[in-house]
């Protein structure tokens, strides 16, 4: 089944849809009282003030600013040295004030869509990795749409102000779910040959993604994609199939690892073991 909203795939409407989940995450921080900028969010060890200082740190960054020298305490939330990076940014505007990180995300948006969309860039061009190896700008983007769209879905929930769960950057973090399944299910999983698990998006982004798991040549299970115009032949195996049907809201949170499989709504058709271990393995968002 297609996904709907179609994920879009080109220069502009990447650049147009992480602009659309920043411009949110500015007017959401405008609609805030003082108090709301302290309420704690689903992003383990951060208020809605640190979200939206994660998110412009991080842009200025991407865009080449250096970042301000600070140490970083042993919060309780840091468990590994990505974490403690990342939170360079919130840790130097913890002294400032929501309104005002708002407002140096307010200006400094427009300047960095305008630095994004003048660069003679295109999807498939290598760019330089700033969290690691080097990288396509299309990857480059997608990467900063998960980030900034999952960040948006933070605040909305902590501020009970729900929305954009059909825009483009709901769907640009469901097909990063999708095409993670084969690697989830079959090795963090453990979801063993002769099984298939089919992940069912029920809206408002309508998508669907299958895995079956078989045996490779080097013994090992591995996951194949369903759905994908390459599958094999029907009848050609016999497989016990079980599909897990929840919301978008419900995927989403459950694969920023923001919501326990315990505090998300699904359904399953089949082997409720199965679905438990792959939504417990379902992850892909590491802050």
């Amino acid at each position: 089944m297609p996904m709907h909203p179609t994920a879009p795939d080109d220069r502009n409407g990447l650049i147009d849809a992480f602009d659309l989940c920043v411009q949110s995450i500015i007017d959401l921080g405008y609609s805030c009282r003082d108090e709301d900028f302290e309420v704690q969010t689903e992003c383990p060890g951060w208020t809605v003030k640190d979200q939206i200082a994660h998110v412009v740190g991080a842009e200025k960054s991407f865009a080449g600013i250096a970042r301000p020298p600070v140490a970083v305490p042993d919060y309780p939330h840091l468990t590994n040295d990505y974490a403690r990076f990342v939170e360079v940014d919130v840790e130097a505007r913890r002294g400032v004030t929501g309104r005002q990180i708002v407002a140096e995300l307010a200006e400094f948006h427009p300047q960095r869509m305008a630095q994004l969309r003048a660069t003679d860039a295109d999807v498939d061009t290598v760019v330089g990795g700033f969290f690691g190896p080097d990288t396509t700008f299309g990857e480059h983007l997608r990467r900063r749409i998960v980030d900034a769209w999952v960040h948006e879905q933070d605040l909305r929930a902590a501020l009970d102000r729900p929305g954009n769960l059909d825009s483009a950057g709901a769907s640009v973090f469901t097909a990063e779910i999708l095409g993670a399944l084969p690697r989830i299910i079959a090795r963090v999983a453990g979801v063993g040959p002769g099984h298939a698990v089919v992940i069912d998006a029920t809206g408002p982004v309508l998508a669907r993604g299958g895995v079956r798991i078989v045996t490779g040549e080097d013994g090992r299970p591995y996951g194949e994609a369903l759905f994908s115009g390459n599958d094999r032949p029907e009848g050609e195996e016999q497989l016990d199939v079980t599909s897990i049907h929840l919301t978008t809201d419900a995927l989403t949170r459950r694969a920023a690892g923001r919501r326990p499989v315990d505090e998300i709504h699904y359904s399953v058709t089949g082997d409720e073991e199965t679905a438990r271990r792959v939504l417990e393995a379902l992850v892909v968002v590491t802050h």
